[in-house]
């Protein structure tokens, strides 16, 4: 998988971020992550420090803001989803700007948006400063298991396949005067995956047979990318999780 296959996330750069091993920062943000979610809700302090620590991260790795802000909208239904708490969540009433809400939905509210808001951003700036072929083989590194490992590589090495492939039926469909315009035209679209089905099903028994033909057993060959990280890498990709615990550990203390 080359570099011909990075994802619309991957922000090209030669930043100290950029240069780090990826199962180093993998294993950074997950640590991140678990650290934010430990934290109190009530430390609302916390959160926004942990926010100049990503804000830090991003300036280092010259990350666009506008590139992290826009890649962030996948976060959209989860606050739908905690703006409705305050209102349907049970328990003391509290009046804010004239409405009646929920003393503890909006807790809750706060506790999803900014867990959920850092957890977001921090994989953007991971996904945008690491390739998805150095995250897989990252993940190789960590001990993933081998097989899923595969199938990671083999979903992102062919979605773009499957992709080009609807798009050419897109396009068929549009030569012959077809647009989808309701439930009467469910039948066409329901044939049209069928058939999308089929032709993934065929490529891939083609694509194992290939593969069988140069000698593949079940197992890939080793990786080639980057050796083990020295003691300096992971000392800078600690340098987030570490932060990330002080600051935890005094939400829980003050």
């Amino acid at each position: 998988m080359g570099a011909g296959h990075a994802h619309k996330l991957y922000k090209h750069g030669h930043s100290p971020v950029h240069a780090l091993p990826a199962h180093c920062k993998l294993a950074a943000v997950f640590c991140f992550v678990l650290l934010v979610v430990a934290t109190p809700r009530e430390a609302v302090w916390a959160f926004g420090a942990y926010t100049l620590l990503l804000a830090a991260v991003a300036a280092v790795s010259r990350v666009p803001p506008r590139h992290l802000l826009t890649r962030m909208a996948i976060e959209v239904p989860f606050v739908a989803f905690a703006v409705l708490l305050p209102f349907v969540a049970e328990g003391e009433r509290i009046t804010v700007w004239g409405l009646t809400l929920s003393e503890s939905g909006l807790w809750g509210a706060f506790n999803v948006l900014a867990k959920g808001t850092l957890g977001v951003a921090a994989s953007v700036l991971l996904a945008s400063t690491t390739r998805l072929d150095e995250l897989l083989l990252g993940l190789a590194r960590l001990r993933m298991p081998p097989l899923l490992c595969q199938i990671a590589t083999f979903m992102v090495r062919y979605a773009d396949v499957i992709s080009e492939e609807m798009r050419r039926m897109r396009t068929a469909r549009l030569s012959r005067g077809f647009e989808a315009r309701g439930p009467r035209h469910w039948g066409v679209l329901a044939k049209s995956a069928g058939s999308l089905f089929i032709r993934s099903y065929e490529r891939g028994e083609r694509v194992h047979l290939a593969m069988l033909s140069r000698g593949y057993t079940g197992t890939m060959p080793p990786a080639l990318g980057d050796g083990p990280a020295g003691r300096a890498e992971w000392a800078r990709s600690a340098a987030l999780p570490l932060t990330a615990l002080a600051i935890c550990l005094l939400g829980w203390t003050l």
